[in-house]
Order: C-alpha cells, then sequence, then structure tokens
C-alpha cells in the first residue's frame, strides 16, 4: 500500500517520529505485550505504545477455528514488531466453550468472554507474556485502570456505546494490576481516526459483534457440537398458571425476555397479548412463559462473587448502596449488596424492577464508573414465581 508515492511502512514510521500521542505521566513498564486480535483496536494499541517508547511484542491468541491470524500477522509486520501465536484452542475449549454449552443446557443465558478474560486473555496468554519478559499486558478492551488509594481500580471506559468494563469482573487484583486498556480514554471513532491516520492495514476493517466461535452459526448448533452425545429433552411451553400453551425441543432455544419462536398452538383466541419466556425449568424440560410485566425483577443472587473494592463489603445485615449492571447491554441500577463472602456469595436488591434478568449472566457492581466487582447471577425472584436457580 502507498500513499503519494510513499510506502505506507515508510509513511507510518514519519508520522510516528512526528505526531503527537499522549504521553503517560509516569514511568511506563519497559516491555510490553500486546494482544493482538487483528482488528482495528489492539492495532491501534500497539501504535499508541510504540509512540510512548515501550519496548512492545505482540501475542496472538489461536482459540478457534476462523481466527484471523493473517490479519494479526500483517499488522505485527507492518509495525516491525516482533510477534508470536499461542495455541490455547484446547484450553478455550475446556475452559469457555464447554461450559457455554452446559450453562445454555441448564437453562441459563452464558457470557463466555467474561470467562475467556479471566482465564484465556489474563490467564494463559498473561502467563506467556510474563515468561517473555512482559512488565505488563495491553488490550483493546475500552475500560480503564486507574491507580487508586490502595491500588489499582478497574473503570468503565469514557464511551458508553464501547464499555466494556462488565465482561471484566472477574479479573483477581493481580491480573488488573498487570493489564493496561490504553482505549479506555477513547471513543470508537478516535481509536478509527488513530488507524487512519496510522495507514494501519487493518484500518477499514469491520467490527466483529459476534461471539467468536459461534460467528454466523446458531446458538444451538454449536451446543450441539460441543456436547453431541447429549440428548436434549422436549416438554412442554407453559403459562404462569401451568397450563400447558405449546411444545418445545429443548430449552437451549429459548432465553430468558425471548419473545419469538415460541410454538404457542395450544393457545386459545387469536387477541392474546403477547408473552415472553420468563423462566426455564431444565429440570421438569418446561419453558415458562408470561407477559412483559412478569419479567420485572426486583431480588437477583450471585454466586461466586469477586470483590475489586477497597475492603470487603459490608455482610448480609449491612448492605452497600451500589449500582448493579445485570447484562452488558442494560444501563447500571440501584440497589442495595448483601454479601455473603465467606460463600462467595451475594444478594441484589434492586430499588427498582429491572427486567430480562437471566441466569448464567453477570451481576457487576459498580460505585459510579469504578467497578467494585460481581458475579454470576445464581437465581432471580420473579413475580408470581419461586426463586429460579
Amino acid at each position: 500500500m502507498r500513499q503519494n508515492g510513499v510506502d505506507a511502512a515508510q509513511l507510518f514510521g514519519l508520522i510516528l517520529m512526528s505526531d503527537g500521542l499522549p504521553e503517560q505521566n509516569s514511568a511506563p513498564p519497559r516491555r510490553v505485550a500486546v494482544a493482538l486480535s487483528g482488528g482495528v483496536d489492539s492495532a491501534v494499541v500497539a501504535v499508541m505504545l510504540l509512540k510512548q517508547g515501550f519496548d512492545v511484542f505482540a501475542l496472538t491468541l489461536h482459540l478457534c477455528d476462523g481466527d484471523d491470524l493473517e490479519s494479526a500477522a500483517r499488522v505485527a509486520q507492518f509495525l516491525k514488531i516482533d510477534h508470536r501465536i499461542i495455541d490455547a484452542r484446547q484450553p478455550f475449549r475446556t475452559l469457555v466453550m464447554e461450559p457455554f454449552a452446559q450453562s445454555y443446557r441448564r437453562g441459563e443465558t452464558p457470557v463466555p468472554c467474561a470467562l475467556c478474560n479471566r482465564f484465556i486473555k489474563f490467564g494463559l496468554l498473561m502467563e506467556q507474556a510474563q515468561e517473555l519478559g512482559a512488565h505488563a499486558l495491553a488490550t483493546g478492551h475500552y475500560a480503564r485502570s486507574l491507580e487508586g488509594v490502595y491500588g489499582v481500580e478497574l473503570h468503565k471506559g469514557i464511551d458508553p456505546r464501547k464499555d466494556q468494563s462488565y465482561f471484566l469482573f472477574g479479573l483477581s487484583r493481580d491480573q488488573l494490576s498487570f493489564a493496561r486498556f490504553p482505549l479506555g480514554s477513547k471513543t470508537k471513532e478516535e481509536t478509527r481516526a488513530l488507524a487512519a491516520r496510522y495507514a494501519l492495514p487493518v484500518a477499514e476493517r469491520a467490527e466483529s459483534q459476534d461471539i467468536c466461535f459461534v460467528k454466523e452459526q446458531d446458538y444451538v448448533q454449536v451446543v450441539r457440537s460441543l456436547d453431541p452425545l447429549q440428548v436434549e429433552q422436549s416438554g412442554e411451553i407453559v403459562d404462569l398458571a401451568g397450563k400447558v400453551l405449546g411444545q418445545h425441543q429443548g430449552i437451549s432455544h429459548f432465553t430468558i425476555g425471548q419473545r419469538r419462536g415460541l410454538n404457542l398452538g395450544q393457545r386459545d383466541g387469536d387477541r392474546n397479548e403477547p408473552l415472553f419466556v420468563v423462566a426455564l425449568d431444565p429440570a421438569a424440560a418446561r419453558v415458562i412463559v408470561g407477559p412483559h410485566q412478569a419479567l420485572a425483577q426486583k431480588e437477583v443472587f450471585l454466586r461466586d462473587v469477586n470483590w475489586l473494592g477497597d475492603s470487603l463489603p459490608p455482610q448480609a445485615d449491612h448492605p452497600l448502596v451500589l449500582q448493579a449492571r445485570l447484562r452488558s447491554t442494560q444501563e447500571p441500577a440501584d440497589a442495595f449488596f448483601f454479601a455473603e463472602m465467606q460463600e462467595g456469595r451475594g444478594h441484589i436488591l434492586l430499588q427498582e424492577p429491572v427486567y430480562g434478568v437471566a441466569a448464567g449472566q453477570a451481576g457487576v457492581l459498580y460505585d459510579g464508573s469504578r467497578v467494585l466487582g460481581g458475579g454470576w447471577i445464581d437465581g432471580a425472584v420473579l413475580q408470581g414465581l419461586p426463586r429460579q436457580a
């Protein structure tokens, strides 16, 4: 690629020497690994770190079929930085993909990206970076790690449309201390502008919105391929009173809040109000549907709580006032948090009902922009229904 007779790589070198990117205020670690995915975000991270004078090298995870390893290699070659591909397919399958399938079979709605961040990107990849002499691992996440009075704090990215702090709640304090998120103070538009300015070979690459191992497949297909010997049990679709309205071919076809694709052929009349999936009962192979208001929830239970606050939260009889985000696409809602940290559990009491809360999702706790921690949603109390665990 050439611009006005100048090779793009030469152009990049000239701009790198002359253009101004904000310098870090404190003395940075000298050698930094960049988790280079082959996309725009991680490529811009590498540029920013090179501009700030770091000794940068790139690591790319090979997680599953369809990974664009060539794009990552092309970026590394363009930037003239060392590049290694880490074959993580087996641990990724064991620690992320198989739990994803198992979660769906339990009637949950999983968040595989949070598992991947904890065990693969800031687990396996971080270990590789440390073995290669890195003092930090930088990624393209839109989040911020800020130095607080008691150590590093995790905060939302400043771009609310791109904030990815929800998916990082499970990081340990050591992982968070080693991580760097250079894009947390930028918008996606600013990142794109930097990619174009530095003529990066992936500057025009479209952004993927899918889970990496799902791509264009149906979720049910993925679940079946990961667990082909498991035969799903068909069952009934019932309303809140237990009346049978239809039949289904397996609960992995359904998620909480779903409206379309319900087989309600046994429903009376033709002017019924819309019904939504409000609960899944894998033991009885039942899908429970109800009106939209039945999705309203005020109590949510968490398991495996990871706490990132300055001190342990107050125990169950002294709730903490904070905000809780119960899906990545929802805004945090005002809530009280009752901790049972010895058991790794917590109880969220929302000040106003939230709709569409699903077991298997993450319940992430915030104090303003700061992530205080979070856990996996283990159950909730729905109107007219007992706790679904």
